[in-house]
């Protein structure tokens, strides 16, 4: 029940944010304004491929991360993981619900909970040390470059950000940290999830010193990053231009970043309001604003579409299993 009040709760705040930004842009002005991207559709159809390049980019991605672990899994498999998981990432809190779907279904094919769990934590940290590192980079260039100082504290919050991601990540790997929270489990209260515990601390050491697939992990996600910050240039394009891509760069991995916090249903409303907030800073009017976002978001689930397809067909090839089973049990 109360799940269920949750969800509701969420797909209340993703609507009240889409009808909240509506009311002060107004549908006529957006509609009209993705009408007039719809008339220079090849650059929408470029960005929908380039967007399928970023997600087969990040695979491979996972699948070094995997590597290091020593666990070896198809690189099609992970793709199949990964649509999936982008494909129910729709309709969960957050663009980390595809995270724990993807992972799910790892863990439920390599019998490797804990391991596929680590995987796909330390692939989303990396991701996001890289994407706040960019989003470093770009704040200053934008400022000390071009003048805008407006923009100093967004500075200030991706360098914070920064420094928190990686200091955590840090002591997430910290042999000793984890020998101290380790002891907690010797406690008669906790002391039934010390196996799992211990599963997850190992799978989480193969990483300690795997300077290599972190690093090519790294540089992987700012090329995943730089996928899609070329898919909303190709965007704006599409609605006439007018948009820096440095700002793109730059606001690009923050928006990425606030869709972290779990208020919506499937980043709907709070990717709008992101979209708005940042492009506001350098002047953006918001109706472009929110046109570029909900096409962005469209672009998304079109993308996520296969995993739909292959979700079903692995449930329409598992069905006849429990029917066989109930026939042998006769």
């Amino acid at each position: 029940m109360r799940d269920k009040l949750v969800t509701v709760l969420k797909i209340v705040v993703s609507l009240g944010l889409i009808a909240y930004l509506l009311s002060r842009v107004g549908l006529s002005q957006v509609v009209e304004a993705m009408r007039s991207a719809s008339t220079n559709y090849p650059y929408l159809l470029i960005a929908l491929v380039l967007y399928f390049g970023a997600i087969v980019v990040g695979s491979v991605k996972w699948q070094i991360l995997l590597n290091a672990q020593g666990i070896e899994v198809p690189l099609g498999n992970l793709l199949s993981y990964t649509f999936v998981g982008l494909f129910f990432g729709n309709f969960l809190p957050t663009n980390v619900g595809g995270d724990l779907v993807r992972g799910y279904d790892l863990a439920r094919d390599t019998r490797l909970p804990a391991e596929a769990a680590i995987s796909v934590l330390v692939d989303r940290i990396v991701g996001l040390i890289a994407f706040v590192f960019v989003a470093v980079v770009m704040a200053l260039l934008v400022v000390y470059s071009a003048g805008q100082a407006a923009l100093l504290e967004v500075v200030l919050l991706a360098v914070i950000a920064f420094m928190g991601l990686c200091g955590g990540f840090a002591l997430m790997l910290s042999d000793r940290l984890r020998a101290q929270v380790r002891r907690l489990f010797d406690t008669t209260l906790l002391s039934s999830l010390a196996p799992l515990y211990d599963r997850l601390s190992a799978a989480l050491s193969a990483y300690r010193r795997s300077y290599g697939p972190l690093a090519q992990a790294f540089f992987i996600s700012i090329l995943v990053l730089s996928i899609g910050s070329v898919v909303n240039y190709l965007i704006v394009l599409a609605l006439g231009g007018g948009i820096s891509i440095l700002h793109i760069f730059l606001f690009t991995p923050l928006i990425t970043f606030v869709l972290l916090i779990p208020i919506s249903i499937g980043g709907i409303g709070l990717n709008q309001s992101a979209y708005v907030f940042f492009f506001n800073l350098v002047g953006v009017p918001e109706q472009k604003s929110l046109a570029i976002s909900l096409i962005m978001q469209a672009i998304i689930i079109v993308a996520s579409l296969p995993g739909g397809v292959l979700w079903w067909r692995k449930r329409s090839v598992r069905l006849p299993e429990p029917a066989s089973k109930t026939v042998a049990e006769r």
